[in-house]
């Protein structure tokens, strides 16, 4: 039985784990979830798992909250950290979306345990630190995101990329598809919330209007799979059924394909040897139609700050990823137009020399001054 903590229980991602867990009840435990302030989900959760440790970020929030008997409520980042450590946990659910899940997933990467990555965010940040931390604390880290399962299952068990001559993250191209960038400045927030194909949170379901999302994995590939961002081609493809293509250097290429359902990726990142079954939804190969494009030539310019935020290995991620984070939330707070989201990140970005990242405290201080230039963007469309 292993058992499981999750950090970011309550998102999008919390509740596809937790299914997999109901379909697996032999081979999964709940031992633990991490939440903001969402304290009914919480009470939820509590009611019907049962878990050991409870963390609920916002304090007030926490002391709302009605545990069981053996469940004990922790009471800051340092006492979650230590957690991870212990001999309860068996595997970390990285789920917290955005920036802010950069902690938590680097003290997870030092507890030598199996890591499932959902939070793309940190490896466009940080992803030489958490890297080599994965390395150093000969932890296991396995992506979550469908485009960059889909890579880890079309590369051979050892994980070489050695005989790799392309690898093809497909877009859904999102609920603008088909749309220039200037026919969407007058989108409204429920549109580019409605994803065709995928339910998530706002954050990630903003991204993948804009396509900014596929630049964020563009960069997070590079670095789960260390190859240079040469090897990695953006193609859209509305179906969403096929996430991403592996080429070798002999001409095969292999894909993974599956019905838009984040319980698929999940399950084979929790899976070892053997697959999970889960509920899902059968591909119908009968009628299956595939059909796939050049990603959008008015997006290509913020593709290539990703390309160059990869290739240069210093603080341009950082600024990439705060940019687009304080872009989105000001569009959902009514702001800024939807178009202006990419001139926050452009101008973001262009703001001057960008310097090698060390350590996380120095990511932390990059990120802040990031964000208080984007600001200052923003104020001076408004």
């Amino acid at each position: 039985m292993k058992k499981i903590f999750i950090l970011g229980g309550t998102g999008s991602i919390g509740e596809n784990v937790l299914s997999v867990i109901d379909s697996n009840v032999d081979k999964f435990e709940l031992i633990g979830i991490s939440a903001k302030d969402n304290t009914n989900k919480v009470q939820e959760i509590i009611h019907k798992y049962n878990p050991k440790y409870i963390y609920v970020d916002n304090a007030t929030a926490r002391k709302n909250i009605q545990k069981q008997e053996n469940t004990k409520i922790i009471e800051d980042d340092e006492e979650l950290f230590d957690i991870f450590h212990s001999n309860d946990i068996d595997i970390i659910v990285s789920a917290i979306s955005g920036f802010s899940g950069i902690r938590s997933t680097i003290a997870a990467a030092k507890s030598g345990k199996k890591i499932l990555l959902a939070n793309k965010e940190s490896v466009v940040v940080g992803g030489s630190l958490l890297m080599e931390t994965v390395r150093k604390n000969n932890s296991e880290l396995i992506p979550v995101d469908s485009e960059h399962n889909a890579i880890f299952q079309c590369l051979p068990e050892t994980g070489s990329t050695k005989n790799v001559n392309k690898i093809i993250i497909t877009a859904s191209g999102g609920p603008f598809y088909g749309k220039n960038i200037s026919e969407l400045n007058n989108v409204g927030i429920q549109d580019a919330l409605s994803h065709p194909n995928w339910k998530m949170g706002k954050k990630i379901s903003i991204d993948s209007a804009t396509l900014v999302n596929k630049c964020l994995e563009l960069i997070e590939a590079c670095y789960l799979f260390g190859m240079k961002e040469s090897f990695f081609e953006l193609v859209i493809h509305p179906e969403s059924i096929i996430h991403s293509i592996v080429t070798y250097s002999d001409g095969s290429s292999i894909c993974q394909m599956s019905n838009p359902d984040m319980r698929v990726p999940i399950a084979n990142a929790l899976s070892d040897n053997d697959r999970l079954s889960i509920p899902f939804n059968p591909l119908d190969f009968n009628n299956l139609k595939l059909s796939f494009e050049s990603f959008p030539n008015d997006r290509i310019e913020i593709v290539q700050l990703a390309r160059e935020a990869v290739r240069e290995e210093n603080s341009k991620a950082i600024f990439f990823n705060a940019a687009n984070e304080v872009a989105v939330d000001n569009f959902l707070k009514n702001k800024i137009s939807f178009n202006q989201i990419y001139e926050v990140i452009l101008r973001t970005f262009d703001t001057k020399d960008m310097s090698k990242v060390n350590s996380l405290e120095e990511i932390f201080e990059i990120d802040k001054e990031a964000r208080n230039i984007s600001n200052m963007v923003i104020k001076s469309l408004t």
